[in-house]
């Protein structure tokens, strides 16, 4: 939709509140709304916002950041590709939006806008890429002692998917009103625990699409039913952790050509793949620092969680961080993709994303070659397979990928020297806040904030 439309689709639906909504360095989903008669003017000039509101971090603690005080103003500048009404509400929409200086120019403090650089940088190696999130959620209800978790029912279970039936098809329905293909909708493996896959498309499409897709689960939950969604990477302290698995795959310009694709070898990835796979793996450390950024995530990061707990990659196995999905029959040259393991719900796509691609890009440049492809889960291969396959750990908590992140020059470069100071600065200041508190509080403070 362009302006004109998104203008006609407004008056034709009686629309009377329109959210300009961003996603924040802390992942979440923020934004200002907008009245139906002063739309159209806004569309044009955006809204304003303070530089100091993305020094908030995942606790609402306000961070001291040079150059994000409460002084001066950003714009919110909607996009109109990115509209839809919001089925869960009456006469409400919303777009998503870039932060933009005051006369247009990109803003250091822009999620979305580093996105766009990255896909720049790919686009000019002769690179398209196309992604998706797959996400796992919780739905949980409070009764009176916290929260519990509702509709539990065995795996992929026909009677699990009928004990919540009712409001997954809520979600599912919301979801394809707004224009998403929906591909699978099952229970998995925790109580209460949920995943509904949409389709891949272009990485900024699929970053955009991930925080449409989080919003209409959380509203379909609380508006419609009552109850809460957890993407949180940890909800409950016994149970299952959820991920945000990153689906992507690289392609010709012309969209024609899977560059993953190996003509000759139909289960395994190209050479060219095989480089991305290593720069990916090189710069691993600081990648998680942005795709699994809080400080819960990494009580998910654990050996035999399904997670990805170490620096590794195989031929669909799920015990890696990366993971070669299998292509399927007959269509092999379009579905071979890749999946990060090592993602979860509390990060900001955009900027999960961008990490990725710019990682995978430096491995191409390099002509990097991975280890040798894990065959089983890391943790039970020998030493000298350990070895072979150079399994190394993760960081092991918040603090320690951000050392990584700030020491990496790859990542640090597309993200700017603005937004690093930033997430450095508020993701430390989270770490400490959650480190006093403990770890229960951490958990509870970050069980629906996504």
């Amino acid at each position: 939709m362009n302006n004109k439309e998104v203008l006609k689709d407004v008056i034709d639906n009686e629309t009377r509140l329109i959210r300009f909504l961003y996603c924040d360095p802390a992942g979440v989903i923020r934004g200002k709304t907008v009245h139906s008669s002063q739309f159209e003017s806004k569309l044009e000039e955006g809204v304003g916002l303070t530089r100091a509101q993305n020094a908030v971090n995942l606790f609402e603690d306000l961070i001291p950041v040079d150059g994000m005080e409460p002084v001066g103003e950003v714009r919110i500048i909607p996009d109109a590709a990115t509209f839809s009404q919001l089925p869960w509400l009456s006469r409400t929409a919303s777009m998503l939006s870039d932060l933009r200086e005051q006369d247009g120019s990109e803003w250091g403090g822009c999620t979305r806008s580093i996105l766009k650089r990255a896909i720049e940088k790919a686009r000019e190696a002769g690179i398209q890429v196309f992604a998706a999130f797959e996400s796992e959620f919780y739905l949980a209800e409070d009764d009176g002692d916290g929260p519990q978790p509702w509709a539990n029912g065995p795996v992929y279970s026909s009677s699990g998917m009928d004990r919540a039936s009712a409001v997954v098809d809520d979600m599912v329905d919301n979801l394809t009103d707004q224009g998403f293909i929906v591909e699978q909708a099952i229970n998995e493996y925790g109580p209460g625990q949920q995943e509904i896959v949409l389709r891949y498309t272009d990485a900024l499409g699929a970053a955009d699409q991930h925080l449409k897709f989080r919003d209409t689960i959380r509203g379909t939950a609380e508006v419609q039913h009552g109850l809460m969604a957890s993407f949180a990477p940890k909800p409950f302290v016994d149970g299952i952790g959820s991920g945000a698995h990153l689906h992507f795959s690289l392609w010709s310009l012309d969209g024609k050509t899977n560059l993953l694709h190996n003509p000759a070898l139909q289960m395994e990835i190209s050479e060219l793949g095989k480089n991305f796979v290593a720069g990916l793996l090189d710069h691993m450390p600081a990648v998680i620092a942005l795709t699994c950024p809080s400080f819960v995530s990494y009580q998910r990061l654990k050996p035999h969680s399904w997670a990805g707990s170490t620096i590794s990659w195989g031929y669909d196995n799920r015990e890696c961080a990366v993971r070669v999905a299998s292509p399927f029959t007959g269509r092999e040259a379009e579905s071979i993709n890749l999946e990060l393991k090592t993602s979860d719900g509390t990060s900001n796509p955009y900027l999960a994303l961008a990490a990725v691609i710019l990682a995978g890009l430096d491995g191409i440049a390099k002509k990097s070659t991975p280890p040798k492809a894990a065959h089983r889960d890391p943790a039970l291969l020998t030493a000298q397979e350990q070895k072979d396959c150079n399994i190394r750990p993760l960081p092991a908590s918040q603090l320690e990928a951000l050392d990584a992140l700030e020491k990496d020059a790859v990542i640090t470069s597309g993200l700017g020297e603005l937004m690093l100071r930033c997430i450095l600065a508020t993701r430390r200041a989270e770490s400490a806040r959650a480190t006093k508190e403990g770890d229960e509080w951490a958990r509870l403070a970050t069980f629906t904030t996504f």
